[in-house]
């Protein structure tokens, strides 16, 4: 796979981030956190600290590079998608984020039921610009935000990642960002799946890693 100069850009600045991530954490055991094969092969060392993201972080290194093909932010372009998530005309790409962070599930004795998010927002410098979590709603830093609504069908990509979305906008709200949107999309998702296990109590929490690009859309001409 070639990489162009900028795409090459983003993949340094999200080691970086992801270095960045590591050294300001306190370390914890390795045996504390979920097993992943390919820690060892890019040579992250055996203490980390946060659960939440230790997942995050090895799916970036080991199945993100989908996600290297736009940088985020700055990269306007609309990802190419199945059909049944397009964006209609009349609408275009305003801003794209790159999300990292965990699907939480809880077991309420039948299934694990629907996810919530909970997650962080890059751009392709590293720097946090949203965070993401219960509605499904997304707020950035300059205190805008917006909840989405999810369009039918979800699409499965990958078998071993949760769905790409349509999402239209509800109540986008504040200057900033996400001020004006209309519709969201995921894409490139890795991880998030529930667990294949049963739970084994009511009220169980599971945590599971994922990460995505998600592009925020505004009427054309906004």
């Amino acid at each position: 796979m070639i990489l162009r100069s900028s795409q090459m850009r983003r993949k340094i600045n999200i080691r970086k981030l992801l270095f960045m991530m590591m050294e300001q954490s306190t370390t914890k055991p390795v045996n504390e956190m979920p097993a992943f094969d390919c820690q060892q092969s890019f040579g992250l060392g055996v203490f980390y600290s946060n659960k939440k993201f230790v997942g995050a972080l090895a799916l970036l290194l080991c199945g993100t590079l989908a996600a290297l093909a736009g940088g985020s932010g700055t990269d306007n372009r609309a990802p190419e998608v199945p059909a049944e998530i397009a964006v209609q005309d009349g609408n275009k790409v305003h801003f794209h984020g790159f999300g990292i962070g965990v699907q939480i599930y809880t077991w309420d004795g039948f299934s694990w039921g629907v996810p919530v998010p909970d997650a962080t927002l890059y751009d392709s410098d590293g720097n946090v610009v949203a965070t993401h979590f219960a509605g499904p709603t997304w707020k950035s830093n300059s205190g805008s935000s917006v909840v989405g609504l999810v369009v039918p069908p979800r699409i499965t990509v990958d078998t071993n990642a949760i769905p790409w979305l349509l999402l239209s906008a509800v109540n986008p709200e504040g200057p900033g960002i996400f001020a004006n949107t209309t519709f969201i999309q995921r894409v490139n998702t890795s991880g998030g799946k529930a667990p294949a296990a049963n739970g084994t109590v009511i009220g169980q929490v599971a945590s599971v890693p994922y990460s995505a690009d998600y592009y925020f859309y505004r009427k054309s001409h906004n």
